[in-house]
């Protein structure tokens, strides 16, 4: 077991243990990449444990520099830290998933990862480019039968290149039908999706934990308000006043109650930040606790709405959000 200095830790359904509060890397494409680099050494310092990041992100060769700085000067230990990275679309056919994972690892330069998981339901036409797009620009949809996808995945854990493998953006069926597998080696260990007060997943929520999977919030202090992703006129959640009120109440910021409720609510959150002050706050998420009516107060906030609303793949057949959760 992780030998944390904060031992918050949930079991996963596989026996290995995941910290439940990660720090989030994804940045936008006009950040520059040794800014993750920066922020990914100073979490560690601070006392993240549980570090995400993506094969899509392009920036895990400078992860993986912070976090063999990290291990070479002493601050942890490579089996203290718990590292998530994940199966791009266009990797979708059975014989792309080791490969790569094997990419991820030679760019991290690592032996192996915590957990590897399948960045969302929707494949992409396989090959090299992250967003095949035809001659109007329209990006190129596939269909893979994700059950032979996650067969794959199942083969990388027994390889030992992943400790854990889990789901990202997927909805209640989807569970069920890899689930519900002939020959299941391997449940999901999670499920990793937009979570946060307008967006809180509660029927989700509730299935997953009838079936020991976790559930893991991204965008859980609403957007990265990224123009890319997330229009100019999508709300505010760190400004919203119910929020703040709690926040006022406790002494704390929006974002750290944001996180609390989570946690609360037996979620693991991720935060991401570049600046050290919001990083450094993000961590304290231990030391208060939200009333019963706080937490009822902020699921009143919830709207079902989503930053990342997966626009351009709504016509496929394996859309995630066309069922209620």
């Amino acid at each position: 077991m992780m030998d944390l200095k904060h031992s918050h830790l949930v079991k996963l359904n596989d026996g290995h243990f995941m910290p439940v509060l990660g720090f989030g890397t994804y940045a936008s494409e006009d950040t520059p990449k040794s800014k993750a680099q920066e922020a990914t050494k100073v979490a560690i310092d601070i006392g993240f444990r549980h570090i995400d990041s993506a094969y899509v992100y392009q920036n895990e060769e400078e992860i993986g520099e912070a976090l063999r700085e990290k291990i070479a000067d002493g601050t942890v230990k490579r089996e203290n830290l718990f590292y998530t990275t994940k199966l791009w679309a266009t990797f979708h056919q059975p014989g792309l998933v080791q490969p790569a994972l094997e990419k991820s690892l030679k760019k991290l330069q690592l032996d192996y990862v915590d957990l590897f998981i399948v960045h969302m339901p929707v494949s992409l036409k396989a090959g090299e480019e992250l967003l095949p797009k035809d001659a109007n620009g329209k990006i190129i949809l596939d269909r893979v039968d994700l059950r032979d996808t996650w067969e794959a995945l199942e083969k990388c854990k027994d390889a030992g290149l992943t400790k854990s493998i889990g789901v990202s953006n997927f909805n209640h069926k989807q569970l069920e039908s890899i689930l519900n597998k002939p020959g299941l080696k391997y449940k999901p260990t999670c499920n990793q999706v937009e979570c946060h007060p307008y967006l809180n997943q509660k029927k989700l929520l509730e299935f997953c934990k009838s079936k020991d999977i976790v559930l893991v919030a991204y965008s859980a202090l609403g957007s990265h308000r990224d123009p890319k992703w997330v229009g100019p006129d999508s709300p505010h959640l760190l400004e919203d006043p119910i929020l703040n009120a709690v926040a006022k109440k406790h002494k704390r910021t929006p974002a750290q109650v944001a996180l609390r409720y989570q946690l609360q609510r037996g979620v693991v959150v991720l935060a991401k930040s570049f600046n050290e002050k919001r990083i450094k706050e993000n961590f304290e998420v231990f030391n208060f606790e939200l009333t019963p009516e706080d937490m009822k107060s902020i699921d009143g906030l919830n709207r079902n709405f989503r930053y990342d609303a997966l626009e351009f793949a709504m016509d496929h057949p394996d859309f995630p959000y066309s069922e209620e959760y």
